[in-house]
């Protein structure tokens, strides 16, 4: 082909409908002992800005590139150079809107195109029969030579492409050219929400096919869950194979089979059951890993392997803060591992497929997989759907090739149980026939499609953030009518997925439980996949050298969506977030109730396939968070599905009916952990636990007769206490400065604050002025038994206010500094015209403290809706580990239902605070202003006190950065609270 020709093509497939030519038929992802030749690694490189700017002849094999760049194969080149200065262009992030106009299948001038370079040596002893060269990922579209010969072109960029380069490639010296363009038609089918990156982002492959070796393969593994036999047939095309599974005592035998085998172990997520074989040929032997398993739906229920499936599953991008898309195996791993050790049972590969090599681990390590196309087209919803390619013609061949293309790569993964078909791509023809192939290819899987809301084509009914009320009309099939009768008879038959919700963004998600507790109200319910697994946040150094996570807008971008980007349960750096912890709890898939009055613990499984005999059981009791006893106890394996009850072990009975002193709580906890090494955890790994408590809270210590205040110099002193006589503020509490306290109605907005459906609740607030609260001192009265100090707290240009009373009393006790005691009161004044953010004090301390003990709700932080995780103890942490390094600074680090905490420097010395009720406590080295301020972590500067937050309550968080706000049981409207604490040094 001519080099004018080959060139004028270039404009011809960027901007075609055609997912590309010259490419092989897609077959399924295996290897085998054939040669491979590994192409990763350094490749010259240079970018132009567009088409007109391209270097004309780059693909000659004897092109001098010798002046050209170096990039690394595979990788996305926005990310060369970071975390420093990008050096090929830069990321940016969008969540719909396309980055460039639409106007489809044209993409702008400006179109970045990578041209890539690379020598490679064929050895002498390379079989005869054909070679494949393989691209396993490159977007958006790309055309490739090899020694000056046009192979051809893709688009599709998270799937296979192979091209034949038998006639091309010779043994020794050989030089492969690809162009790859930032736009092109295709990119308006992948709009999914993620960071816009191109290049060769994963693996390259040079790979033989002699003679007699096999063009494809499939592997049908079923298993009947009523007799227990498994039935074995594999496809095969290209040539004649026989298969060996030695477990199963098939030797030398035709793949077809069927090949019957009773008592096999079927595959599932708890029990990851692979069966190693192989295929052998006259040119190659293939290893295989079958999975027996069985996936159906009969009345209404998904079943896998005869018992219904339940989802506890997370949305999955790939993502690694460094290299973008690009992933090692080692990244990949992780994300297996954190999964499984936080009782995470499924994925949605949101929104495309990934590297075959996650799958491998999901088969290994046992997760179910929702595998989903490569497709979304969700910029066209802001054009009202107008032109979107879902139901244009046109496009159906792209449509078909993106859904074959991942079917025969994936379809001898067990893990995959469902196809999805894509992800936001409205409506239409194009995705019925989509479906229409894979139920004819594959119909021993389930077809998801969440934009199907009629499920004209689809086999689950799916939505995404319904509400709580909306899960409970769709649990018993009393969702609103679809349109067409025999359509809405038929939708209300089949299971229903909520395939994304508890938007985790942020500080947050909240309501999960309620969340939980509806899914299991319902066999309808099959679960859902949290959005979701991980922020998307890009290594960046601040000046001072500082990391932090960049997210949209700052590259600069002329459209972003900000930091919605980062909204995972796991930090960008794989880092767990509280959210995460919080969702292993509300999901563990073993409940245990402890029952101290009638003395018994209650083990309910909810797991799919195993019973509970990889897990052992230990108690402890605790008498005001420290250990008087604990030991492991037998409870004899409970079956999958079902439950026991057993009485408390003689030594835990004995233990709990010793005495207790006055005042103190004892709780019992109850622990399951895996009793020996699992392949994802080690032994002792918690998988559920449970508290329950013989005592109530402590009383407020009995103290002598109230001092009276002794006024001096502008001052009163009161017990170890001096405060402002004018103002009444606290100055000092036993020669420790102390600034404030000062009612507090106000907190940083989080994520789910800031983008509330409905209305950001964090745009109520500041309009109704929580966040620029005036004080105003009302009366400062010394009496006989302290000092009472009324205030009036309200915003400027507002009729509503709060009025607070603080009392202040003293008493001397055994310390010889003595006890401060403040009552307060604060009632609502006029009608508040929103919730309110917290209803509480704050006082400032000398930055010297450093260190909090306290005893209540932790380890971690919690909030009304995100205390399932959060259990009864006595807890330390230095101050800095008490923030949570969310991407946008924001709200963070508050411990619930805290009964006594010590705040010290690294001398001991500093401040016991004691709450009747609980407090809720929040210290951290900056302000709620410094929060609010702040656009990164690095914008975080400590300042010279130690803030301390003791609230009565905060408003819930919810997940309304997409999705349900926080739930009318978890808002905080103005109301008369009442707090006591108690102040002393230590």
């Amino acid at each position: 082909m001519s080099e004018s020709l080959a060139e004028s093509l270039v404009h011809d497939y960027v901007e075609n409908f055609s997912p590309g030519r010259g490419r092989e038929r897609p077959r399924a992802g295996f290897t085998s002992d054939t040669p491979v030749v590994d192409l990763a690694g350094p490749w010259r490189f240079h970018l132009a800005a567009g088409l007109p700017q391209v270097t004309h002849g780059f693909q000659a094999a004897d092109f001098d590139d010798s002046g050209w760049e170096t990039i690394a194969v595979p990788s996305c080149w926005q990310m060369d150079g970071l975390p420093g200065e990008p050096r090929f262009g830069a990321p940016a992030y969008t969540n719909q809107i396309y980055p460039f106009p639409i106007d489809p299948p044209h993409v702008p001038d400006a179109n970045p195109t990578g041209e890539y370079r690379r020598e490679f040596t064929l050895p002498d002893d390379w079989p005869g029969g054909r070679t494949l060269l393989r691209f396993e990922g490159v977007d958006s579209c790309f055309a490739v030579w090899l020694n000056g010969t046009l192979l051809g072109d893709g688009k599709g960029s998270r799937l296979p492409t192979e091209f034949d380069v038998t006639d091309a490639v010779t043994v020794g010296r050989n030089t492969i050219a690809v162009r790859v363009h930032q736009w092109s038609a295709g990119s308006y089918l992948e709009d999914q929400d993620m960071w816009w990156l191109s290049g060769i982002f994963r693996p390259v492959t040079l790979v033989s096919r002699p003679d007699g070796a096999l063009t494809d393969f499939f592997v049908h593994a079923d298993y009947d869950p009523l007799s227990g036999d498994g039935t074995l047939r594999v496809e095969t095309s290209g040539a004649p194979a026989l298969l060996t599974v030695p477990e199963l005592g098939i030797t030398d035998a035709d793949p077809a089979g069927p090949h019957t085998v009773p008592g096999v172990t079927p595959w599932s997520a708890e029990q990851p059951r692979l069966y190693e074989g192989e295929l052998v040929t006259a040119g190659e032997r293939i290893p295989l890993r079958i999975g027996f398993r069985r996936i159906k739906v009969e009345d209404g229920v998904i079943l896998a392997n005869g018992r219904p499936l339940f989802f506890n599953g997370v949305n999955r991008h790939e993502w690694n803060p460094d290299t973008g898309r690009s992933l090692s195996r080692e990244d990949m791993l992780t994300d297996v591992l954190l999964m499984k050790r936080h009782n995470i049972n499924a994925v949605r590969t949101s929104h495309y497929p990934p590297d075959s090599v996650f799958l491998d681990l999901c088969d290994e390590y046992g997760l179910w997989v929702i595998d989903e196309c490569d497709l979304e087209t969700h910029g066209f919803v802001l054009v009202g759907w107008e032109g979107n390619p879902s139901d244009d013609p046109r496009w159906r061949e792209a449509y078909l090739d993106r859904m074959r293309r991942m079917v025969e790569r994936d379809k001898n993964h067990p893990s995959v149980v469902i196809w999805s078909l894509g992800n936001e791509a409205g409506d239409g023809c194009n995705l019925e026939a989509m479906s229409a192939w894979v139920r004819d290819r594959d119909p021993d899987r389930l077809v998801h499609y969440e934009g199907d809301q009629n499920c004209r084509y689809t086999d689950v009914f799916s939505q995404m953030y319904a509400e709580h009320g909306t899960l409970a009309l769709i649990g018993p099939g009393q969702e609103p009518t679809a349109p067409d009768p025999a359509l809405d008879t038929r939708r209300r038959t089949l299971p229903f997925i909520l395939c994304e919700y508890a938007h985790a963004m942020g500080n947050g998600p909240g309501g999960l439980t309620e969340y939980q507790e509806l899914f299991e109200s319902h066999p309808r319910l099959h679960g859902g996949f949290v959005w979701e697994w991980m922020d998307h946040g890009v290594r960046r150094l601040a000046a001072d050298g500082r990391a932090f996570f960049a997210y949209g807008g700052d590259f600069g971008e002329p459209v972003h969506d900000d930091n919605f980007v980062c909204d995972g349960l796991v930090f960008a750096d794989r880092t767990p977030s509280p959210g995460l912890t919080e969702f292993k709890k509300v999901v563990e898939p073993v409940r245990i109730t402890v029952d101290t009055d009638a003395r018994t613990v209650r083990v309910r499984s909810l797991l799919h396939t195993v019973d509970t005999a990889h897990l052992r059981f230990r108690w402890s009791v605790e008498d005001d968070g420290l250990t008087r006893g604990d030991a492991e106890f037998a409870v004899r394996p409970v079956p999958a599905g079902s439950a026991t009850e057993l009485s408390w072990p003689e030594e835990l009975t004995k233990l709990c009916d010793g005495p207790l002193e006055k005042g103190q709580e004892r709780w019992v906890t109850v622990t399951a952990e895996l009793a020996g090494d699992a392949p994802w955890a080690p032994a002792g790994h918690e998988v559920a636990w449970a508290q329950a408590t013989l005592a109530g809270p402590a009383p407020a210590p009995a103290l002598e007769r109230p001092l009276a205040p002794v006024r001096t110099d502008g001052t009163y002193s009161l017990g170890p206490a001096v405060f402002d006589a004018v103002s009444g503020t606290l100055l000092s509490l036993a020669d420790l400065p102390v600034d404030g306290p000062r009612l507090d109605l106000w907190r940083a907005p989080t994520d789910n604050d800031l983008r509330t459906w409905g209305g950001p609740v964090a745009e109520a607030w500041r309009k109704a002025g929580l966040d620029r609260l005036e004080h105003r001192v009302v009366s400062v009265r010394p009496h006989g038994g302290g000092l009472e100090v009324t205030t009036r707290t309200a915003p400027a240009g507002a009729d509503f206010a709060m009025r607070t009373v603080f009392r202040w009393e003293a008493y001397s006790d055994t310390t010889a500094a003595g006890h401060l005691r403040l009552s307060l009161t604060a009632d609502p004044v006029g009608t508040w015209p929103c919730p309110l953010a917290r209803i509480g004090i704050r006082l400032a301390l000398p930055r010297d403290i450093e260190t909090v003990d306290w005893f209540g709700l932790g380890p971690g932080e919690a909030y009304s809706d995100t205390t399932a995780a959060a259990r009864v103890g006595r807890f330390t942490a230095h101050i800095d580990d008490l923030q949570t390094p969310y991407a946008l600074p924001q709200e963070n680090g508050n411990r619930r239902e805290v009964r006594e905490a010590w705040l010290t420097d690294s001398r001991g010395r500093g401040l016991v605070i004691t709450g009747s009720p609980f407090l809720d406590l929040t210290v951290r080295p900056w302000t709620s202003e410094d929060l609010d301020a702040a656009r990164h972590t690095t914008g975080l500067r400590p300042r010279d006190r130690v803030y301390v937050h003791l609230d009565a309550a905060q408003q819930g968080i919810g997940s309304g950065a997409c999705g349900p706000g926080t739930q009318p049981q978890h808002q905080l409207f103005a109301r008369p609270v009442t707090l006591t604490i108690g102040f002393r040094p230590c």
